[in-house]
């Protein structure tokens, strides 16, 4: 039986000697794809398959609708106009499979949860378990709530940050110290009844650094010092209520079982790639590069990661491409700030080369980089470590931990959930806009 799992023995990726490449199973193709929606969605779609149709919440757009099982038609369930007795309120909102096939929409801008039948009706609403994690549980981009055995839900906390003393401490001292971001933070699960809350284990996530400058005539400029490529965890609720804490720095899984046992699996198989410095300077150049060219092109100035220790800004990549992923903060939108332009985001800045790994993750930082099937397995998105023709490569684990295959989804597609019976579904994207596909595993 271990101790609950914590950070304080986690180390740099430097002091990690990956053990001899494993033989690994082949890569094979995902099933075809046996539906598509007419209908066009933002960047971040986020799904959950019901009996007869599927939930889809399209967070930029700040909806979310209930299509039918070939994704040919769909009613608005929520969404900014009056139309909807239930109005999509906040800037994003979390969607988490509940009981049966009822599902929660959690609105952190209210503090609310809405209880959605089947139909896509609400059926009542509930209060956030705590006021303080209304922005973890409604925030997609980091990570997906679940129940356990018992129906506890699980979900990460928020990162508790240590406030920092501003310098001078004088009334006159026009800077700000802002809060110093942690490492980890906690994956809680809370009995929604008796609202009695424990602590799971703990994730490393992202961390970056923040400096906040107030100048004479009042303006805030906020610069971000962020890595690119950080060794974190994900974690994710299985089908039986096991909860899955997968780890960057070695690749292996702890897990927490239904019947509370705690246990961890051996390293999963990974062909580690070692980043020389001169693959390091040319990492961190590629992504100046690619944020550049979004910059250029976005109608609105992006924010890389979370300002609480969210999912992180990462260059995801398919085959053998990369493109830099920039994520939201956990209220929706860019933390306050000057930027560039005085679109109020922040100055993004990158880490030293030498503070990259000496090895590249096996997975990234945020939503979507580990989910759990309907049939007891984890996908992992992998970072490609050589040039592979094609779209995403996942590794699929079973309760194990073992790896029982490779599965290769089409170019500019990933997964963003599962069904029963092997379904899958997919985002297509095309620029800045997607559209929702359905398929099934071979």
């Amino acid at each position: 039986m271990l101790k609950p799992i914590t950070l304080g023995a986690f180390a740099v990726l430097t002091s990690v000697s990956p053990a001899r490449t494993q033989q690994l199973p082949p890569i094979r193709q995902l099933g075809s794809v046996v539906a598509t929606s007419k209908e066009t969605f933002g960047p971040n779609v986020f799904v959950r398959h019901l009996k007869g149709g599927v939930l889809v919440n399209d967070v930029q757009n700040r909806r979310l609708l209930l299509f039918d099982s070939t994704l040919a038609s769909f009613t608005v369930v929520a969404d900014t106009t009056p139309a909807t007795a239930s109005a999509y309120s906040g800037r994003v909102g979390g969607l988490i499979a509940y009981r049966a096939d009822s599902s929660l929409f959690v609105d952190p801008a209210s503090q609310s949860m809405l209880v959605i039948d089947p139909a896509g009706k609400v059926q009542r609403v509930m209060a956030v378990p705590r006021s303080q994690d209304a922005m973890m549980l409604g925030n997609p981009m980091i990570g997906t709530p679940g129940l356990d055995a018992t129906g506890r839900l699980v979900y990460r906390g928020f990162p508790r940050m240590q406030m920092m003393r501003p310098p001078g401490g004088g009334e006159g001292n026009r800077g700000f110290t802002p809060p110093e971001m942690p490492e980890s933070t906690a994956i809680v699960r809370i009995d929604l009844t008796s609202r009695q809350t424990d602590t799971v284990g703990f994730a490393k996530i992202p961390k970056m650094k923040m400096d906040m400058q107030r100048d004479d005539n009042g303006r805030v400029t906020v610069n971000m010092v962020m890595n690119p490529l950080p060794v974190v965890d994900e974690w994710a609720v299985l089908s039986d209520g096991s909860i899955a804490l997968v780890r960057g720095r070695d690749y292996h899984v702890d897990w927490v079982r239904p019947d509370g046992a705690r246990e961890s699996s051996p390293k999963i198989p990974f062909e580690w790639q070692r980043l020389t410095d001169e693959d390091k300077i040319a990492f961190i150049d590629s992504v100046k590069a690619a944020r550049q060219r979004m910059a250029a092109s976005a109608p609105t100035p992006a924010t890389p990661g979370a300002a609480a220790g969210g999912g992180g800004g990462a260059v995801a990549g398919g085959g053998g491409e990369q493109r830099l992923q920039i994520n939201v903060g956990p209220g929706g939108g860019p933390p306050p700030g000057g930027g560039p332009g005085g679109g109020g985001g922040p100055n993004v800045s990158f880490v030293q080369p030498s503070d990259l790994p000496d090895y590249k993750p096996p997975f990234f930082a945020g939503a979507g980089s580990v989910r759990a099937d309907a049939d007891n397995h984890l996908w992992i998105r992998t970072i490609p470590t050589k040039g592979i023709a094609g779209g995403p490569v996942y590794d699929v684990i079973n309760t194990k931990g073992e790896l029982v295959e490779r599965v290769q989804v089409p170019k500019d597609r990933v997964i963003v959930g599962f069904g029963a019976g092997g379904v899958v579904y997919l985002v297509a994207r095309d620029g800045t806009t997607t559209k929702l596909e359905r398929a099934r595993v071979k």
